[in-house]
């Protein structure tokens, strides 16, 4: 189970401002919506012709390449950020799914976007919100074994040093470092000496 969020968090002070100012503006802006949404259902016509239709189309379809590609990138470097990209990337293919179910003239386009959507769209969204929960999931249980971690260990484990200290300069090689065989990197040690 995850620890909430709390201002006082000694791991994430610079965060406390997500609940001060971000969160009464998404509150208020998701409150405002729903009279907009009354309001566009009531006076929006059920047809409308577009001049710029292709481009749209291909604008999106260009949104879903590019946040499908930073998925797999950030998937590949193990970056934290994939939460991130992945939860684009399936917010698209969704939206995806959507329109192109409700936008398809004739029985047979319809039958086509209803298919892909089926087959494709809505199981590799699915797959991106499942990496994005998994990893959110992960990063929650290691906030929480932080949380508890004496400062020394945690310290150790972020890699941190005590104030006014510089970073060791070895501190990272091992971390970084990716050994051409195949082997573990073993030891850190000092950047400027030999093997």
């Amino acid at each position: 189970m995850g620890v909430a969020f709390r201002e006082y968090d000694p791991l994430v002070p610079e965060l406390s401002w997500i609940r001060r100012r971000a969160l009464p503006v998404l509150t208020v802006v998701a409150l405002l919506l729903l009279p907009w949404t009354v309001w566009l259902t009531a006076t929006l016509p059920a047809k409308h012709t577009s001049d710029h239709w292709d481009a749209a189309w291909v604008g999106f379809d260009v949104a879903e390449i590019l946040s499908l590609g930073a998925t797999v990138v950030a998937i590949y470097r193990r970056a934290v950020w994939v939460e991130v990209t992945a939860s684009i990337a399936g917010t698209l293919l969704l939206a995806d799914a959507w329109f192109d179910v409700l936008l398809s003239t004739g029985d047979k386009k319809l039958w086509v976007a209803i298919v892909e959507a089926a087959v494709a769209e809505l199981p590799l969204a699915a797959l991106c919100f499942l990496i994005a929960f998994n990893l959110s999931r992960f990063l929650r249980r290691w906030a929480d074994v932080l949380r508890m971690a004496p400062p020394p260990v945690r310290d150790r484990l972020l890699h941190l040093t005590a104030p006014g200290e510089g970073p060791a300069e070895g501190d990272l090689v091992g971390v970084l470092e990716i050994p051409a065989d195949g082997e573990p990197a073993g030891e850190t040690g000092d950047a400027h000496t030999a093997p």
